[in-house]
This record gives C-alpha cells, sequence and structure tokens, in this order.
C-alpha cells in the first residue's frame, strides 16, 4: 500500500538533533517512509491523507507498558486499552515485564516460559495496529548464563530487574552484565518498592547494576532520595526514564540535570501504566506539556525524547520521521476551543494536543477526531482512497 500526507504544515522529527522541520507531504510504502518533501508525486498513491496544515510527528512509543496477555490488563481489569492509547497517539509498546501477570511464575524455567510466550503472542497481534514489544525476563534467583542464551535465541531482547527474590538490589549485577554482553536491553526498577515482595532500589544499586535503562527514575511511583539524581547523571550513562506515574518535582530536577550536562539523548518519556496510577493514553502528552509549559524542556524535545530516543535506546527502526524508517506518523494540533493555535504552542500552553490521525506500519488507523482528545482545530480528510475502507473515525 502506498499512503501520502500532504499539506502538512511543520514536521516534528523527533529527531533529538534536528527536531523541527518544515512540512510538506510524507510519501509511505510497504511500512516504510520513503520520502518527505514538497515535491514527490503522490498521483499513484493508494491514500491520500490531507492534513490541512497539522504538525506531523512520529508515533510516540511508551518505553514502560505493563503488558500481560493480548489487550488486557489484570491490574485495571480493562479490555482494550493499548487500542486506546493508538487513539492518544502512541503506536508502540515496550513491555515493562510480564510483572502483573496474574500467578505469574518465579522459578527459572517459569520466568522463561512467560517471557518466550508473551513475546511470541505479540509476534503478529497488534492491537489497533500498536507495535506491541513484549517478553521482558524477569530476573530471578537461579538463571544462569545458558538460560539466558536460551531465551535469547528464542527471540526475547530485554530483561527486567527489580522483581525478583533477591535479597539485596545488587545481586542483580551479573546477570544484568550477561544480558548486556548478549545484546538484551536491561532495565531496572528505580525508587522505593511497588508491588508488594518487591525492594526499593536506589542510586548506589543502579551504579553497580549498570542496566542499559533506569525504569521510572523518578519514582514509581516513589522517587529516590534527591542525591541520587546527580549521581545517576554524572556518573554514569545510563538511560533515565521518566514516568507519568511517577514524582513530577524530580522529573524536572533530572531533566533540568540532563541539560546541564549535555546528554538529553539520555532522556526517554513514558507513562509507566496500567499500574494502580490507572490507564493513560494520553500520559506521555500530559508529561511533555508539564515540561513545556513550565519552562523545563521545548516540546518538540519532549516529542523526541518520547520518541527518537526510545527508538534508538531500544533499537528501534521507528521514531524519527525519515527516509527508511517504519512508517508510524500521526497529525497532531491544536484543540478546538482552545488558546492557541497549533499544536506545539498548545502543549507549551499546557495543553495536550488534539489527535488527528494515526498510521502504523504505513497503514491509516483512523483519519478524523480521536476518541481520547478533543477535537482538531484543523479537519484532517481522506481525499482519495482506491480501497473500500474510508479509515473515517466517524462513528466517535
Amino acid at each position: 500500500m502506498k499512503v501520502a500526507i500532504i499539506n502538512i504544515d511543520t514536521i516534528a522529527t523527533g529527531d533529538l538533533h534536528n527536531p523541527l522541520t518544515d512540512g510538506g507531504n510524507i510519501i509511505m510504502k510497504d511500512g516504510k517512509i520513503i520520502s518527505i518533501d514538497t515535491t514527490s508525486s503522490w498521483d499513484d498513491a493508494d491514500v491520500v491523507i490531507d492534513a490541512d496544515g497539522m504538525m506531523a510527528a512520529p508515533g510516540l512509543i511508551d518505553s514502560h507498558v505493563h503488558i500481560t496477555f493480548g489487550d488486557y490488563t489484570p491490574r485495571q481489569k480493562t479490555v482494550g486499552f493499548l487500542e486506546s492509547y493508538v487513539h492518544g497517539g502512541v503506536t508502540t509498546a515496550i513491555s515493562a515485564s510480564e510483572v502483573h501477570t496474574p500467578g505469574r511464575p518465579k522459578d527459572p524455567e517459569g520466568v522463561k516460559a512467560l517471557a518466550v510466550a508473551a513475546r511470541k503472542c505479540f509476534e503478529h497481534y497488534r492491537p489497533g495496529g500498536m507495535r506491541v514489544h513484549a517478553g521482558s525476563l524477569i530476573l530471578e534467583p537461579g538463571l544462569t548464563r545458558a538460560d539466558l542464551e536460551q531465551v535469547r535465541q528464542l527471540g526475547v531482547w530485554m530483561v527486567k530487574a527489580g522483581f525478583g527474590a533477591f535479597s539485596h538490589p545488587d545481586e542483580y549485577a551479573p546477570l544484568v552484565k550477561i544480558a548486556r554482553e548478549l545484546g538484551m536491553v536491561s532495565m531496572v526498577h528505580t525508587g522505593g518498592s511497588s508491588i508488594p515482595g518487591s525492594s526499593g532500589i536506589w542510586a548506589e544499586n543502579l551504579l553497580a547494576i549498570n542496566p542499559d535503562v533506569s525504569y521510572h527514575v523518578n519514582g514509581g511511583p516513589t522517587a529516590i532520595p534527591e542525591a541520587g539524581f546527580a549521581r545517576l547523571v554524572y556518573e554514569s550513562d545510563i538511560a533515565l526514564q521518566l514516568c507519568t506515574a511517577g514524582n513530577l518535582r524530580t522529573s524536572f530536577l533530572v531533566t533540568r540535570q540532563l541539560i546541564e550536562k549535555g546528554d538529553l539523548h539520555r532522556l526517554l518519556i513514558a507513562t509507566d501504566t496500567p499500574t494502580g496510577s490507572g490507564i493513560m493514553p494520553l500520559g506521555i502528552w500530559y508529561t511533555i506539556s508539564y515540561l513545556a509549559s513550565l519552562g523545563v524542556l521545548p516540546a518538540e524535545i519532549g516529542i523526541a525524547a518520547a520518541t527518537g530516543n526510545n527508538a534508538r535506546v531500544y533499537g528501534l527502526n521507528n521514531g524519527i520521521l525519515a527516509p527508511g524508517k517504519d512508517a508510524d506518523v500521526i497529525l497532531i494540533d491544536a484543540c478546538a476551543g482552545g488558546s492557541q493555535n497549533d499544536a506545539l504552542s498548545g502543549l507549551t500552553n499546557g495543553d495536550v494536543p488534539a489527535i488527528g490521525a494515526v498510521i502504523t506500519d504505513g497503514i491509516p488507523r483512523f483519519v478524523g477526531r480521536s476518541r481520547n482528545t478533543p477535537a482538531t482545530i484543523r479537519q484532517a480528510k481522506v481525499i482519495k482512497s482506491t480501497l473500500v475502507q474510508t479509515f473515517s473515525s466517524d462513528s466517535h
């Protein structure tokens, strides 16, 4: 399928080093972006979407979602939450481990089976068109290098520390080291205990474990003591993930420290949901709007932290709008009835954007009004389609 989006005003690229470019047209074919310019022909496109002057951005990558099996969360007893996140502009979810699976196993064979099964369940299942990277091995006592090599061969490429039955957090370090040697992305719970039976993990533990990502460094929901943030920023190269379900004050603190050090490439934005904090389809947008409206971070840099930065750390081919990247694109605008006239101004004003269209894997998932945001000022619409499907969201 060839899809074109035309009449884009501005593009938030997701690239931290070039976060904004002029608009034009985005041409996609067979799931990839093939051109972004004002000259490429779209006459032979199967579907043409008129952006009507909206901003285009990469689909958001939520790098902290508590996946179990299917589009269901036992923590909130809700069906369809992932598809709902798509209506919030989230096109990729990365599992924070399947720790919320009821009766989850805790022995080596069980946690291996859980990770492999979760990964394979989402290998071809895309709720609402979302890409779901599931299957994060929960590190437990008794796991060996051979175990990690086995699941790696079966396609599991993530490990999670923080919910295992180790007596001290530093005991995760040998397994995390092995995982990194095997090319697996390692994530560590950061802050106070979030579920019964787990323990708090502080800055000194993270420095000893040395993972790729500090999960919810601003608290999930309880943040580490304040002195620990400077240690993580200045004594490590760990990616530091902010989550909406965490502590707002410390999210500002760590962001300012990363700016001071010149390490914004380490800043990731996610939600840490569904948890006790609930389901938050617009959670990432809230975090970006908080940072932008209170003068901590420009909105376009916040978008990059939630897209291109996540993609780089996790080795994904989406998250940046450029030829050759996976075609996950959203159209955003200021909300109708608000005080601002474009998406970036709205975010800087503290408003979440209105979502006008979501395309994943080069396929329009809806064009029109998101059911989770106010209406857009401008009206995205399909002006050509050789397919039976209209891609309309008029049933909202």
